[in-house]
């Protein structure tokens, strides 16, 4: 297995400080927005982008945990059976502006999912997605972000492994991964 750093802390911490620059450019001071982090993995960037942005525009951002586990179209075709994760929504979204946040936007499945649970919270608005890594050439569906940290060209033997201080790791560091 070879791995490739794709970014490190320092470019890193500058992504994530652009991608709250973008987020304020269009929610101002997020009257009307709320925050949902796609589990497993998608919440730990949620939260440092919400810190990030409650910091910057001193208010007070909802954030949310979504699970899709169970709205994915390939639930019941895994060899093992998928554990669901927390979904913490403690607020409605009808009429909000809603900024899903996932770390890796790869074939698009995941984000078609998040669509079909978020509606149980009720109608947005408008629905946004921000993701660290954007895989490009491998999406399933016709699904893109609004707000990129990185486009990535990939194959789909690689895999784009984050690591992140909040799931234990030292530094928050983003890799290319060769499976072969």
């Amino acid at each position: 297995m070879q791995k490739k750093l794709i970014l490190d802390s320092d470019l890193l911490d500058i992504t994530l400080n652009r991608l709250c620059q973008q987020l304020i450019e269009t929610h101002d001071q997020f009257q009307d927005t709320v925050i949902l982090g796609l589990q497993p993995r998608g919440i730990y960037l949620a939260e440092l982008i919400h810190q990030k942005l409650e910091k910057l525009t001193k208010s007070n951002i909802p954030l949310g945990y979504l699970d899709t586990t169970f709205h994915r179209d390939d639930f019941r075709r895994r060899d093992t059976p998928a554990k669901a994760s927390e979904t913490k929504v403690p607020f409605v979204i009808e009429g909000k502006h809603v900024v899903l946040i996932d770390d890796v936007l790869f074939t698009g499945r995941t984000v078609r999912a998040a669509m079909d649970a978020m509606i149980a919270f009720g109608r947005p608005a408008k629905v946004e997605l921000l993701v660290l890594v954007d895989r490009k050439h491998n999406r399933d569906l016709p699904i893109a972000a609004d707000y990129v940290g990185k486009y990535v060209n990939t194959i789909a033997s690689q895999k784009v492994l984050v690591e992140m201080q909040a799931q234990g790791h030292k530094h928050n560091k983003i890799w290319l991964v060769n499976q072969d």
